[in-house]
């Protein structure tokens, strides 16, 4: 347990932590002060039924009373942007770049089940292009372990000293040719940011994205990454093992197709442009 526990009674809110951070950007110790020592903690959360259907709508997960392996990621990540919108954070929030998602769903879990939520960051190593570090999040229901996931950052720029670390994994994408187109309207990412509490304005509008290097916003991961979970889902077991590698920004509106191969009881998927050349996103599922 990190010695300084944040205990929270609500969600922190996310366009508040992203406020605070850009106020606090400048200053910020850097790498080689190291990560703090902190956790965040939601103790009891009742999760709620009406944004969890309004999520699986969007992300196309059909509708019932167990949640999605990536739902409990959303519920998560308020206090991934609050540990990081703290001024003793080593980097400003607007730097950092969610590269990988490795998320364990150990067991079912239903929307009436009340949560204890956790999440620390830990594992700072120098990278090619930056500093490279985890938020590691886990989700009880009573005493019992039902979710554990490891997001990767990237923190563009910032420096460490030491050899550059190998990446948490590498992925291959499948050998099939995709199955399915999807179109993105130029609102996804507003849509999206309503139902999950992710207002990075990169996702949202072109001229709030445009400030960050982009001409047009761009899709959340998550979305993406939900979006292609939802598309085996129905044949995926009770406890499963997912990962991912965010390659390439999908710009919106835009459209994008999904490749998915199946061996055994194993799943690799990509999302990918037009003419199926460049990956957007490269994932695997397995059995937990």
């Amino acid at each position: 347990m990190a010695r300084d526990l944040r205990v929270l009674g609500t969600p922190p809110s996310v366009a508040l932590s992203i406020a605070r951070a850009a106020a606090t950007s400048f200053g910020r110790p850097g790498a080689a002060a190291g990560l703090p020592d902190r956790s965040a903690l939601l103790p009891d959360v009742r999760q709620d039924a009406e944004r969890l259907a309004a999520y699986n709508r969007l992300t196309g997960y059909a509708l019932r009373s167990r949640v999605p392996a990536t739902w409990l990621h959303v519920l998560t990540f308020p206090l991934h942007a609050y540990l990081m919108a703290e001024k003793d954070f080593p980097f400003p929030l607007a730097g950092v770049v969610h590269v990988t998602n490795d998320m364990t769903l150990h067991r079912p879990v239903e929307v009436t089940d009340r949560l204890r939520i956790r999440v620390h960051a830990d594992n700072l190593t120098p990278h090619k292009r930056g500093v490279a570090f985890d938020l590691l999040g886990e989700v009880h229901v009573d005493d019992e372990l039902a979710w554990s996931g490891t997001s990767n950052y990237l923190a563009l720029g910032a420096r460490l000293d030491g050899e550059p670390a190998e990446p948490p994994f590498r992925l291959e994408r499948p050998e099939v040719p995709a199955s399915q187109q999807w179109r993105l309207p130029a609102d996804l990412g507003r849509r999206y940011a309503h139902v999950s509490g992710d207002t990075n304005p990169i996702h949202l509008h072109p001229l709030t994205a445009r400030p960050f290097g982009f001409k047009r916003p761009i899709i959340h991961g998550m979305w993406t990454y939900a979006r292609s979970i939802a598309a085996i889902e129905p044949q995926l077991p009770e406890a499963y093992r997912a990962r991912v590698s965010f390659t390439k920004p999908l710009s919106l509106p835009g459209r994008a197709r999904f490749a998915v191969d199946r061996e055994g009881d194993a799943w690799r998927y990509a999302v990918l442009n037009s003419d199926e050349s460049k990956p957007y996103l490269l994932g695997d599922v397995a059995p937990a």
